[in-house]
C-alpha cells in the first residue's frame, strides 16, 4: 500500500519456504503456494507472509505496478540474528554451542532443510530487481538439503564441543520442505553457491 502510495513501481517482497502447504509432494515449487494448510506451528506467520504474494498480485492486476514476491531457504551469514531465544537456526546453534558448557540441541537431529549464505541471497535479491523482468513469484535456494545433524556436528567440530540431542521426535517441528530452485536456474544457471562448509566457518568466525 505504501510502495503504490508513493508510485513505487518496482518492489520486493521477501516470503519464506515455512508458509508452504504441510502435506503436500517434494520438491515444493512456485505454484504450490496455496494449495493447503501450512504446518500448524506456522500458522499465522504463514497465512499473513501467503497474503502478501495475494496482495502483490492484486496490484499489479489492478494497478500494472511490478511488485515481486521472493522465496528464500533459511538464511544463515554475519549480521544474523544469534539470539538463543528467537534467532534463526543457524546462528542460534552457534551462540548455545559457543556460549554454554555443553551443547544441547532439542530434537532428534533429523529433519532437512536447506539454507543459503546471507552474501549469496543478497547478490540474487540484487538480480531479481534489476534483471529478472517478470513480476512472478521465485523461490531463491540451492537444492542441497542437510539435517540439523550435520550442521551441529559442523559447528561442533569448529567450536570442539559435542552435539547431545533431546531426542524427541515431538520437538523435531516440520521433517521436510524440499523447494525447488528449477525456475531459478532457468535465468541463472551458472550461480555459484557458497557451500555449507565454507559458510558455516565464515559465520562462526565472524560471531566470535
Amino acid at each position: 500500500k505504501c510502495c503504490h502510495k508513493y508510485n513505487i513501481k518496482r518492489a520486493i517482497f521477501c516470503l519464506s519456504t515455512c508458509i508452504f502447504p504441510d502435506k503436500t509432494e517434494y520438491p515444493i515449487n512456485e505454484d504450490m503456494l496455496h494449495l493447503g494448510p501450512p504446518h500448524s506451528s506456522n500458522d499465522s506467520y504463514a497465512y499473513s507472509k501467503r497474503m502478501v504474494e495475494v496482495l502483490c498480485n492484486a496490484y499489479n492486476k489492478q494497478y500494472s505496478t511490478n511488485y515481486v514476491c521472493v522465496i528464500p531457504t533459511n538464511i544463515y551469514g554475519p549480521n544474523d540474528n544469534f539470539s538463543l531465544t528467537d534467532g534463526h537456526v543457524i546462528p542460534a546453534l552457534i551462540n548455545r554451542c559457543y556460549s554454554n558448557d555443553e551443547f544441547n540441541i532439542k530434537g532428534t537431529g533429523l529433519p532437512l532443510r536447506q539454507f543459503i549464505y546471507s552474501k549469496d541471497l543478497a547478490k540474487l535479491i540484487k538480480w531479481v530487481l534489476f534483471e529478472y523482468t517478470k513480476n512472478d513469484t521465485i523461490i531463491l535456494s540451492n537444492m542441497e538439503e542437510v539435517s540439523i545433524k550435520r550442521i551441529a556436528n559442523i559447528i561442533g567440530n569448529k567450536l570442539n564441543k559435542k552435539p547431545i540431542f533431546t531426542n524427541n521426535k515431538d520437538e523435531d517441528g516440520q521433517f521436510k520442505k524440499t523447494s525447488s530452485n528449477k525456475k531459478l536456474l532457468s535465468y541463472l544457471s551458472n550461480f555459484k553457491f557458497t557451500s555449507l562448509e565454507e559458510g558455516l566457518n565464515t559465520t562462526i568466525d565472524w560471531f566470535i
